[in-house]
């Protein structure tokens, strides 16, 4: 059935898999829901507490858009909802326009996640998820590590219990001795304490679990529930002894209840913060699809099966609509929450829904519980989550493989500690474009010779090859494009010019993918000149979509030579004339 011309499947998963749910995939997704939801709960609150926003934003940021994720996600275990990176940007770009704690504040999470759903939707209908290929992996890891850094520093503020100030790691570093003197005891002793708990469980509690008998499946559930249990833990003690009243900084009341659906006013004031909050909404967009199709992607291949970047675009611009519609803030496909949904058995995207219905019984009767739940635990949990995300080894890698990655990695990662997140990726992203660009304007161009005793051809200055005096070989491991061409016509007229006896000059076009009109008439300029000086230009290995082209144009029909089949086809016919 098609309506439109697309079939409605491919926008809608759900009318496929829901066709084929059976009993015991019920069973699975609950059972994974039941799991992840445990770990939604205070993950949600500690990302609200990041981005800065009320602590109900995060429950209500991981309902709707886990609904609408099922809907339209291509995955079959990604589980929407807030992330450490998206939640650190979304405080950035928040804290630009609108002072934290403001009414105006709240407003500013909910425009920033409507405006990143729309710019989603927009490029999933038009396909253009290949954007994301832009972001180079060096530049992701580059400021994915740094962020990781900025969130674990930001989090300082709560485990010692001092009003840190600062978007960047400079300006916390500048500040932070001057509150030492301040610290408050009982707040850093409960923040280092479910600090060390939790590193310990991340690490121990596994082979610990194991060694007593439990599977390896059930061990790593326990290991990665430990957060509910600090949570569970550090409130107790907090009620017990009435930290609150003592100085420690509490989550305080949450509202219980349901979030409600609702548009955002629009004043002249909402109208100037969507102009300051555009180019944030793209960024998050961007790093958050990469996110999410990294993780979908990684986990669909342990099971063969496939996502399609497209949908996820889609799906995760209209749950990104859902989280500003329901008073949440930009959400992403999270990886801890979604390797845990994978481990626990999730089959179907039906997970995703459960667990957003354990999540609202949580909103509506466990909210009360949250009252004595210390932020200092919050801070922990988030430290200890964001270790995963920097990777110092990656500057090794990359700096032994490629200097010019190295430096797009080391600039995004220097530039995002200094400078905040909002400058480091773009700068990141600007200078791998100028470096591809640079790259492909100097393409690698080599004379070629006949390996002995095979058809292959090789560059003269690797290899002992044969050559004839009157043919020139010439490879361009390139397209050719308008930045590249000069470069070509440079070394061929080079060449020529130091083999007076050259009658043949043969192209291979072993690498050329495709050649734009500056580069045909650049082989046109090169065709005029080598045949004014008694020299014809031959073409070799061209590809069936660049000759469907070149057949279009008048360089063929005014060529010199000829174009042959293969180079050895070229140098065979063309050494006997």
């Amino acid at each position: 059935m098609r309506f439109l011309g697309v079939q409605p499947e491919r926008w809608f998963p759900i009318l496929s898999w829901s066709r084929h749910y059976r009993s015991e995939h019920l069973a699975a997704d609950g059972l994974a829901a039941a799991i992840v939801t445990l770990m939604l709960i205070p993950q949600s609150l500690a990302y609200a507490l990041l981005a800065g926003v009320p602590p109900q934003a995060g429950l209500y940021a991981s309902m709707a858009p886990l609904v609408l994720y099922a809907l339209m996600g291509s995955s079959n275990t990604l589980a929407v909802g807030p992330a450490a990176v998206t939640s650190l940007m979304t405080a950035a770009a928040i804290g630009a326009v609108a002072t934290q704690g403001s009414a105006s504040y709240a407003q500013a999470a909910v425009w920033l996640a409507l405006l990143s759903g729309v710019f989603m939707l927009l490029m999933g209908a038009v396909r253009l998820g290949f954007v994301a290929n832009f972001l180079s992996h060096p530049v992701i890891s580059g400021f994915v590590s740094a962020s990781g850094l900025l969130i674990a520093a930001s989090q300082l503020k709560h485990v010692l219990g001092v009003p840190l100030r600062g978007s960047t790691l400079w300006e916390i570093t500048l500040e932070l001795p001057q509150h030492l003197g301040h610290v408050h005891a009982p707040t850093l002793m409960m923040g280092l304490g479910m600090l060390v708990f939790l590193l310990w469980a991340r690490r121990r509690v596994k082979p610990m679990l194991q060694h007593f008998g439990l599977s390896a499946r059930a061990a790593d559930m326990a290991a990665k529930s430990a957060p509910v249990l600090a949570l569970v833990l550090s409130m107790a003690l907090s009620w017990v002894f009435d930290l609150a009243a003592q100085g420690m900084k509490v989550v305080g009341h949450v509202p219980s209840g349901l979030p409600l659906v609702a548009w955002p006013s629009w004043d002249a004031s909402s109208s100037a913060m969507v102009r300051d909050l555009w180019l944030p909404a793209v960024l998050i967009s961007l790093v958050g699809f990469v996110e999410s199709v990294s993780v979908g992607q990684s986990l669909a291949a342990r099971r063969r099966e496939r996502i399609d970047p497209d949908a996820e675009l889609r799906a995760l611009g209209l749950s990104n609509l859902g989280a500003g519609l329901t008073g949440g803030f930009p959400v992403t496909g999270g990886f801890s929450r979604s390797v845990v949904n994978f481990d626990a058995g999730a089959r179907t995207p039906a997970a995703g829904i459960l667990t957003a219905v354990g999540l609202a019984l949580a909103a509506l009767y466990l909210t009360p519980a949250l009252y004595h739940l210390p932020q200092a635990t919050l801070a922990a949990t988030i430290m200890v989550a964001v270790l995963t995300l920097v990777d110092f080894s990656a500057f090794a890698r990359t700096w032994n493989y490629a200097r010019a990655d190295f430096a797009a990695l080391t600039l995004t990662f220097v530039l995002t500690l200094a400078m905040g997140v909002e400058v480091g990726l773009p700068a990141g992203v600007l200078l791998s474009l100028l470096t591809l660009l640079y790259r492909t304007s100097r393409p690698h161009i080599a004379t070629v010779g006949q390996v002995p005793g095979t058809e292959h051809y090789r560059n003269v200055q690797r290899h002992a090859v044969q050559t004839h005096p009157q043919l020139l070989g010439v490879r361009v491991d390139e397209s050719l494009y308008f930045a590249n061409t000069r470069v070509l016509e440079d070394y061929i007229a080079t060449q020529v010019a130091a083999h007076p006896s050259v009658r043949h000059v043969i192209l291979q076009c072993t690498a050329v993918n495709d050649i734009d009109a500056s580069a045909l008439e650049s082989l046109e300029s090169i065709h005029a000149r080598l045949a004014a000086s008694g020299v014809q230009l031959h073409l070799s290995e061209v590809k069936g979509p660049v000759m469907d082209r070149l057949n279009r144009s008048q360089l063929l029909q005014h060529l010199s030579g000829q174009v042959f089949l293969s180079h050895h086809q070229a140098v065979t016919f063309l050494s006997r004339v």
